[in-house]
């Protein structure tokens, strides 16, 4: 029961399988930044893609996609690039879109710039051109727009839905009802007005033969032969359900591509006979085909009801994608009988070859299948359960020996397979129509998935970890007689056949086995021509003996290498594939690739299988170039400049973002950048699918910005920018001059500052010298005066005492005298005594004793006789010797002998000369002479 369920589940599974179809890409409304629906295509001379869209015009250069507003915000239905401009076409408004030189496009009306008078809510929905005319057509009218002397014409086309389509030289159109017109010298001419024509709404017009064809609303051609119509029997008249045809376009190759309103598209060759039928359920992104266009590339873009979606018809590759995942990952695939056989790891599939059917499970193949091979016209399928042979459609078990990868002939024995499996090799027998196991051979039990014959008793086996092994076996091939092991070379290891030769590739480099020395050799010739190059092959070499080609996978590349037919080297052709491709192939290791015929293989991918014809390859050139520049880029004020002149920006605007392109739109094209700034970012940064570029914060100086690109492989030109950021203000010359003024000032300044901080300090030195000198000096002096003063002082109680001596002397002279004269006074002789009292008087009042005393007096205090008559004129000699005694500190007592007179006349002469002095009562005299 679990067995009928799965084979009924896989039946069902397989009903939903796509057919092979070109690539297909789809961009959403997410993805182009626009409204989901789109109106009409078309492609400028630089290859970059334009879209009508109801937000407005979208612009598509490969890389970015851009949008442009309408220029009255309603919804753009035609868009047509000629030249230089891009017409487009809206609600009532009609012109075209220019360039500047910042790359960024600019709206010049035609229809508001013109004396013209538009019919109420008049929309354009195409736009084809004439020569020097373009014309723009509503459902009402054709406007003929000269672009020469810029006038307008006007022809009347009353339509159920515009169309107007170029055919050579003639610009066909109908009028609804009326039948099929043609434009001659700016009127509408009748071409066909047949019922057909009036009864239905042409969708196209194209030429075959020479002949009109015209494409019905109900998917009909009619060929016009003699002013009759002719139905022209196609594929479309045999679907099981009809179409409704929105739009359509003849082809370069004369083929049609029918677009519908539920059913995706149809494309018919020149026969009538369907090449393709693709819907979203087969990858577009919507089923409504609003408009078709074919680019320079031959690629077809589709402008949907939901997004858009390029269909690559010129790409060498086909795709069978398995959406649901019931086929699985295809490891093998082999024809047999016109019947396609796929080996994945659910089992066996197949069909018919030319067949849209779906492909049928062999049930009896569940599981992993290693290999399909085809020995002596018997086909073989190598599975995890062992080996199964494959008649009519059906899978038998020949031999359980799990895990068989290979199966090989012999060479000499057409009767006998050899086959390696998990556990070692094994050989089979032919019994009749049928295979059976023969037996395993023995001495070898190391897993053997790739091996080749060296001689008729003689292998050589890889196992990528446990390394090469050379294996001698006896003459019945039924055991191993001896063993030669060689260590691995490398990692992913693989071992081929290839022009006589036994080829074994790891990550080190290729090599042939030396049948004399029995080991391998670095091929040098192999290495030059396949393997060394920027991306060497990565898993398995499959070698192609039909066609005598060996092929390899890169992580960029389909590596196909062939015998030169001239000389011994060898011819390599380089397949660009994108980076994921590689992945989608599944596990390294195990790539397949398979020869439908002389120049189509199957690759298989983990999720269906790719087809590659080699007639279809071509040599691409791709060019990029810098589509737009800007100034301040994280700004709100992001400025564009211009692409074409060397820009000069100032020093605030020095942050600048670079945009660049490879116009290509090839889904096997994989577009990577890789850009330099010279004089700041010397080297080339790594490669990014990253289409822009920006600098923060350059400092000032000259730059060139160089970019280049690689598609798949394949590198490009180089395009380089110039630009300058200048100094800012105060890196000028100008600046620079001031600043050296300034230095220079400042220096001169800073120098007569040292000057006169030196000097001041010099001056402040000195002068902190000359007060310490002073000081010094002044200590000197004061050292002196105090020695001068000490002398002074001894000499002043040197005269003091001198005068105390004196004075002393005088008193007791005096006193003495006195005496004697008090003695003599009361002597007996009179006479004799009065001559001794004379004497005595005259001693002791005696002038020389005062002069004496004065001279010692003024001696010890100098000039104070001289101060005190100064102050007080009046006095007398006689006071002036009372001053000298009191100013001496003498009492009343010791003046009196000095004076010779008694001590209450000495009262007498104090209380005088206190009147002449005028001293108060209470001051006292002797306080008074000892102050001045």
């Amino acid at each position: 029961m679990k067995n009928k369920i799965f084979i009924l589940l896989c039946f069902l599974a397989c009903n939903c399988f796509s057919q092979e179809l070109p690539p297909i890409q789809n961009f959403s409304a997410v993805t182009y930044g626009g409204a989901n629906q789109n109106w009409s295509i078309t492609q400028s001379k630089e290859k970059y893609i334009y879209v009508a869209n109801n937000s407005g015009l979208l612009a598509f250069d490969g890389a970015n996609w851009k949008l442009y507003a309408s220029p009255n915000g309603s919804v753009i239905r035609s868009v047509k690039a000629i030249n230089n401009r891009i017409y487009t076409g809206c609600y009532m408004e009609f012109g075209f879109w220019e360039k500047e030189d910042t790359g960024i496009l600019k709206y010049n009306s035609i229809s508001s710039n013109s004396d013209l008078t538009l019919v109420e809510d008049e929309q354009f929905w195409n736009i084809t051109e004439y020569k020097d005319w373009i014309l723009f057509q509503s459902l009402q009218q054709i406007y003929i727009y000269n672009t020469k002397d810029f006038s307008l014409n006007i022809i009347e086309s009353p339509s159920k839905r515009a169309q107007i389509f170029r055919i050579g030289e003639s610009i066909y159109f109908q009028k609804s009802g009326l039948g099929i017109f043609k434009i001659e010298n700016g009127t509408s001419v009748l071409v066909t007005d047949s019922p057909i024509i009036k009864e239905n709404l042409i969708i196209g017009i194209f030429l075959r033969d020479n002949k009109l064809m015209f494409l019905s609303e109900n998917g009909i051609f009619y060929s016009l032969e003699e002013d009759n119509l002719k139905v022209w029997p196609t594929a479309l008249d045999r679907l099981s359900t009809k179409v409704n045809v929105y739009s359509s376009l003849q082809l370069q190759d004369e083929s049609i591509v029918v677009g519908t309103i539920s059913n995706g598209i149809y494309h018919i060759d020149r026969e009538g006979n369907l090449v393709n039928a693709i819907n979203q359920q087969k990858g577009l992104n919507n089923n409504t085909v609003l408009s078709i266009f074919e680019d320079e590339e031959k690629n077809l873009w589709l402008a949907l009801d939901n997004g858009l979606s390029v269909v690559n018809l010129s790409s060498p590759f086909k795709e069978y994608i398995d959406n649901i995942g019931s086929l699985g990952q295809v490891y093998s695939a082999i024809v047999k009988d016109d019947y396609l056989y796929l080996g994945t790891n659910q089992g066996v599939f197949y069909k018919h070859k030319n067949s849209d059917n779906d492909f049928e499970f062999m049930s009896s193949t569940k599981g992993q299948v290693w290999a399909l091979r085809m020995v002596n016209g018997d086909l073989f399928c190598g599975h995890n359960n062992g080996t199964y042979q494959i008649k009519n459609k059906k899978a038998k078990l020949i031999s359980s020996i799990p895990g068989t990868w290979d199966i090989k002939p012999f060479k000499d024995n057409p009767d006998l397979l050899l086959q390696g499996n998990y556990q070692g090799i094994s050989v089979l027998k032919r019994n009749g129509n049928a295979w059976e196991l023969r037996n395993k051979i023995e001495g070898f039990d190391i897993a053997s998935r790739f091996f080749e014959w060296i001689s008729d008793t003689k292998l050589v086996v890889n196992h990528e970890n446990k390394g090469v092994f050379v294996l001698e076996l006896d003459d019945d091939i039924t055991k191993v007689v001896k063993i030669t092991n060689q260590e691995p070379y490398g990692s992913g290891a693989s071992l081929a056949s290839f022009n006589g030769q036994i080829i074994y590739t790891t990550s080190d480099g290729m090599f042939s086995f030396n049948k004399t020395k029995d080991k391998f050799e670095l091929d040098k010739a192999l290495n030059d021509n396949f393997f060394e190059r920027d991306a060497p092959p990565f898993g398995v070499l499959v070698s192609d003996s039909k066609n005598n080609r060996l092929w390899g996978f890169s992580n960029n590349s389909i590596l196909s290498l062939t015998p030169a037919q001239l000389n011994d080297k060898h011819e390599v052709i380089e397949i660009p594939v994108p980076g994921y491709f590689r992945k989608n192939m599944g596990v390294y290791g195990f790539e397949s690739i398979t020869p439908l015929s002389k120049n189509n293989y199957l690759i298989g991918t983990s999720n269906g299988f790719v087809t590659l014809n080699l007639n279809k390859l071509k040599e691409n050139e791709y060019k990029v170039a810098i589509t737009g520049v800007k100034k301040n880029p994280g700004n709100l004020v992001a400025q564009a400049i211009s692409l074409n002149a060397n820009n000069e920006l100032e020093f605030k605007e020095n942050s600048i973002a670079f945009s660049y392109n490879v116009p290509e739109y090839d889904k096997y094209a994989e577009v990577n950048y890789q850009y330099q700034l010279s004089d700041e970012h010397n080297e080339w940064s790594a490669w990014s699918n990253k289409a822009d570029a920006s600098f923060e914060n350059l400092p000032f100086g000259e730059y060139t910005f160089r970019v280049r690109a690689r598609v798949n492989s394949l590198i490009t030109n180089t395009v380089s920018k110039s630009f300058v950021i200048h100094r800012p203000w105060y890196f000028s010359y100008l600046a620079y001059a001031i600043y050296l003024l300034l230095f220079s000032a400042v220096v001169f300044l800073v120098h007569r500052y040292s000057k006169f901080y030196y000097k001041n300090q010099q001056e402040l030195l000195l002068k902190e010298n000359r007060k310490k000198i002073k000081r010094k000096e002044q200590k000197t002096k004061r050292k002196i005066i105090e020695i001068k003063n000490e002398k002074l002082k001894d000499e002043i109680e040197s005269k003091n005492r001198e005068l105390a001596s004196s004075t002393m002397s005088i008193i007791k002279k005096n006193e003495f005298l006195n005496v004697l004269k008090s003695q003599l006074v009361n002597a007996e002789t009179p006479q004799q005594i009065k001559m001794v009292i004379k004497t005595i008087d005259r001693n002791i009042n005696n002038a020389d004793d005062w002069r004496t005393f004065e001279q010692a007096f003024n001696n010890a205090d100098k000039d104070f006789l001289k101060r005190i008559k100064e102050i007080h004129p009046e006095l007398t000699s006689n006071d002036l010797r009372l001053c000298a005694y009191l100013r001496l500190n003498l009492s009343s007592k010791e003046i009196a002998p000095l004076l010779n007179i008694s001590g209450r006349s000495v009262e007498v002469k104090r209380y005088r000369l206190r009147k002449k002095m005028g001293l108060e009562h209470e001051k006292s005299l002797s306080d008074y002479i000892l102050s001045l």
